[in-house]
This record gives structure tokens, sequence and C-alpha cells, in this order.
């Protein structure tokens, strides 16, 4: 087991970081193992192979994504608004300063490797329901299944357009996060019943 402790698992993974950063997500896996001072068969036998160096980087970076996120609709203060923007943001800032290791977990490692996918799926997953215990826990939608749908909605929503951003550097971070949270507050904040959604809703008590 020498050479497989944790501080050296780190070490390799921060050449793989460095050199996913410098070289952009179609780097390959000599070029990672050259980066670190070694050979590609040493460096899967610290990670198993391929698809073990792909969820070790999955879990380090999606990770901290996550536990970014989480205070900013967990613990965050304010009103609706601003604590979805603050989320957006953070993330938007997350992915535009990691812009290329983010392409490979996102595109390429789940692309190639389906229990990454399934892995990286599970991950965003489990925040998607986070944010859904939330929103029925501040009662902002008291139903729980309802809940669970937004939650997801959400997530899925904000990261396809960061996606979309990513190749976009253009468009101003500021608008991403502004038309994104309009549309989460829009679909949180109550609205009036209409006439005929009024009578339908009588029509479902008295049944």
């Amino acid at each position: 087991m020498r050479g497989r402790s944790p501080d050296r698992r780190r070490a390799l993974l921060d050449a793989a970081d460095r050199v996913i950063e410098r070289d952009g997500h179609e780097v390959s896996m000599a070029a990672i193992a050259a980066e670190a001072g070694i050979t590609k068969p040493i460096l899967y036998r610290h990670f198993g192979d391929k698809s073990g160096l792909y969820q070790a980087l999955a879990d380090r970076h999606v990770r901290t994504v996550i536990d970014r996120l989480r205070p900013q609709f967990t613990e965050g203060g304010g009103d609706l608004r601003s604590r979805a923007r603050a989320a957006i943001a953070v993330y938007l800032d997350l992915i535009g300063a990691n812009h290329n290791l983010y392409r490979f977990l996102f595109h390429r490692a789940s692309a190639e490797d389906s229990k990454i996918r399934s892995h990286m799926t599970t991950l965003v997953r489990g925040l998607g329901e986070e944010l859904a215990q939330v929103l029925v826990a501040e009662g902002v939608t008291p139903d729980p299944v309802r809940a669970q749908v937004l939650g997801h909605a959400f997530i899925g929503m904000v990261q396809t357009t960061a996606d979309w951003w990513l190749d976009h550097p253009g468009v101003d971070p500021g608008e991403v996060v502004d038309g994104l949270a309009e549309v989460i507050v829009a679909a949180l904040v109550p609205r009036p019943l209409g006439p005929r959604t009024a009578t339908a809703s009588r029509g479902r008590a008295r049944t």
C-alpha cells in the first residue's frame, strides 16, 4: 500500500487539476501522469483505473460546489430573490473560474463512463432534494411533491443555463443571474386564483 496514502492521492489530484485547467478538458491520461511525475499505469494503480480517477475528481470538485452552494439556500438571510441570486452567482463564479475542470467532468468524463455519469447525477440530484426540503421547511411550498419537482427543476435549469453561459463568455453573468432568479421567484410566489381556477378548486373541494 506504500504510496497510496491520502496525501499522495491529493497530490495526484492536484496534478490532474493543474494540467486540465492548463491544457483543457481533452487532456490525455498520459499528460496527467506526466504532470505528476509518474507513468499512466502508476496513476491508475492509485485509483484503480481511469474511472476511479474520474470519480475521485468528481467527488473533489462537485462536492466542493455543493458545499459552497448549500449555505446560500439553507442558511442565507434575505428575501427569496436575494437568496436565489446569491446561490446562482456562487455557482457561476465557481464554474467560471474552473471551466476546463467543469467541462472535463460534466462533458468528457460523463460521456465516456456511464458509472461516472450516474455518480454525477446522484450528486446533483441530492442537491435538488435538499433544496426541496428547504422549500417545505420554510413553508414556501408546503406540498412535498411540488417541492421536489421545483427543487430538481431549479437545479437543472441553473446547470443547463450555466453550461450555455460558458459557451458565450461575452454574456454578462449578472444578466444570467437576474434572469434565472426571476424565473425561480415567479415559480414560487403564489398567484391569485383566476375565476376559472377558483371555480375548479371549489368543485374539487366539494367532491
